[in-house]
């Protein structure tokens, strides 16, 4: 009696272990022919049996259940998306399970090599089948002007695989576009750990984000890395010198200058810092020379002629206070000469002023000092033309503001 209750025993836990196989054949079957949804359920049962449940094979066919799902679907919004991240953690947990390696059984499936463009039979639909369908996904979004898809989707491509500097640097650029700063130093500082990857535009982007949020150290920090790979990238010169200032490291700004006129003795970016250190120090005449070369250089460049101009002008006003504080005896024997050297420098600076106008024509701030300048010269019908024009852009009482 005891062996026909085994017997029957033994009979009934084959049955439901074969049941439970049945089930997963009929996910792998409703998965094939395209009914998902009856695929889905069926995988669910069978990974809450404890047998099939346990089993790397169900999870696999769950995550491939997943991917279909939301391949097949041809939205790209944050349901389909849930889709996509259901399917990666499910894949995550199988390559778990299989004891992750990717070298033989269920390790080497879940990561089998997947070939975009031949027919969906033969896809592996493999983690890799998710990456690049998501990666497709990110791409229509980004046609369709949804960035913020487009980011999720490239971010979701990038969970696979973390040295693929395509998916990085573009879903780095898209979190810095939609304001998502700290995704987007994620992806940069992944591909900073790529030795052979040229990442000079995310060395830029992440040195604008570091200045943006006002970490002036934390963007020097990036400079120095940077310039230790590149130190002939001018534009990373240019950030350096421009950082130095901002950290008040004088000497290494002006060490920094000297080194970068070397290599680009044209550089009119470069000419106007050493001009404004130069000036800080009390070198004013290194100054204006290194403003006027920037203007030689570059008769368009607006801050070389503006710079030109306002230091010719604060040269007018240290003689000018110079002059006001002679004695009246001094001031008698020195006047007509130090005035003649005051409008000097007026009517030098109008050249620059001038420039700066043609180059920006909506400056009132421009058009205001050219009116100072000729009055202060008695050009009084230059100075009443740009009285009218700044009448008509600021109105009448332009004057008081």
């Amino acid at each position: 009696m005891k062996k026909l209750i085994l017997s029957l025993a033994l009979v009934a836990v084959t049955a439901i272990a074969f049941g439970q196989k049945k089930v997963v054949r009929s996910a792998n079957k409703n998965f094939k022919s395209g009914d998902l949804e009856a695929a889905l359920t069926d995988i669910n049962m069978a990974i809450e049996d404890p047998e099939t449940g346990a089993e790397p094979e169900t999870y696999l066919l769950k995550a491939q259940i997943e991917l279909k799902m939301f391949g097949s679907d041809s939205t790209q919004n944050e349901e389909n998306l849930k889709l996509g991240e259901a399917s990666l953690a499910t894949f995550f947990k199988t390559f778990e399970m299989a004891g992750s390696n990717k070298e033989e059984g269920v390790g080497k499936d879940v990561y089998a090599e997947d070939v975009t463009g031949v027919p969906d039979n033969l896809r592996p639909y493999s983690i890799m089948t998710l990456k690049n369908t998501s990666f497709d996904k990110a791409i229509r979004s980004y046609e369709n002007e949804d960035l913020e898809m487009a980011y999720e989707y490239f971010n979701l491509a990038g969970e696979i695989d973390p040295r693929d500097t395509t998916i990085h640097y573009n879903a780095g650029f898209l979190a810095n576009e939609i304001g998502r700063t700290e995704e987007a130093k994620k992806h940069f500082n992944l591909l900073f750990e790529i030795p052979e990857y040229n990442k000079i535009n995310a060395y830029y982007t992440m040195i604008q984000i570091s200045s943006a949020e006002e970490d002036s150290e934390g963007a020097y920090e990036l400079v120095k890395n940077a310039r230790e790979e590149y130190p002939e990238d001018k534009v990373l010169a240019e950030y350096e010198i421009q950082l130095l200032l901002q950290l008040n490291k004088m000497d290494e700004a002006m060490a920094q200058i000297n080194e970068a006129l070397k290599n680009d003795p044209e550089n009119t970016a470069i000419l106007l810092r050493s001009g404004y250190l130069k000036e800080q120090s009390g070198d004013i005449e290194g100054a204006l020379a290194d403003y006027k070369k920037s203007v030689e250089i570059d008769s368009e460049f607006y801050e070389g002629n503006y710079y030109t101009g306002a230091l010719l002008l604060e040269m007018a006003k240290e003689v000018m206070t110079e002059l006001n504080a002679l004695s009246d005896e001094e001031w008698e024997k020195r006047s007509d000469e130090m005035g003649a050297k005051i409008n000097g420098y007026y009517e030098d600076a109008v050249p620059y002023f001038e420039k700066s106008l043609e180059i920006r024509p909506e400056d009132t701030d421009v058009m205001a000092i050219l009116f100072q300048i000729h009055s202060r010269l008695k050009n009084a019908e230059e100075a009443e033309k740009y009285n009218q024009k700044l009448i008509e852009l600021l109105g009448p009482n332009w004057m008081e503001g």
